[in-house]
């Protein structure tokens, strides 16, 4: 007899258990909620929800069509979270001479800073800087790998 109580018992226990809800975890901006929530105006909603990147042909620094496209989004973003403020990274693959790519790097981040001024957004908040070829983003020495290499990324500063 106590053996069916003690295992009723049990089974009540664990019923209960799966039932019940998790305690909300705390997020970035301070609150509750998921710790899987995308807090809005962080690093992370720029990279998830709008773009963080830019990509460039071989050996260039001019804005492709798809670059202007995420550049735009960035720019309306950026006017959303006017206190964000924001260090565009320009990368090369690792073809070239390290000073050669220095300058090339700087060129890339100077035209995503130079659209998102055309676009609005004041230049003072925007600080640009060259890895050249030093942060590839994808390894490996093809073309694949090489065209996720030549980018420009945008973070926040």
């Amino acid at each position: 007899m106590k053996f069916a109580h003690v295992t009723g018992l049990a089974a009540v226990v664990l019923l209960a258990a799966c039932s019940s809800q998790p305690a909300p975890t705390s997020t970035a901006a301070g609150g509750t909620g998921s710790s899987n929530a995308i807090v809005p105006g962080s690093a992370e909603d720029l990279a998830t929800n709008v773009g963080d990147r830019v990509l460039f042909d071989f050996d260039k620094a001019t804005l492709r069509p798809d670059a202007k496209a995420t550049l735009d989004k960035q720019a309306a973003w950026f006017t959303s979270y006017p206190r964000n403020r924001a260090q565009i990274a320009g990368n090369t693959d690792e073809r070239g001479t390290e000073e050669y790519n220095l300058v090339l790097g700087q060129r890339r981040a100077n035209a995503a800073r130079d659209y998102l001024v055309s676009k609005g957004m004041a230049a003072d908040r925007i600080a640009t800087i060259s890895y050249g070829k030093d942060r590839p983003v994808a390894m490996g020495s093809d073309e694949a790998s090489w065209a996720q290499n030549r980018n420009a990324i945008t973070a926040l500063q």
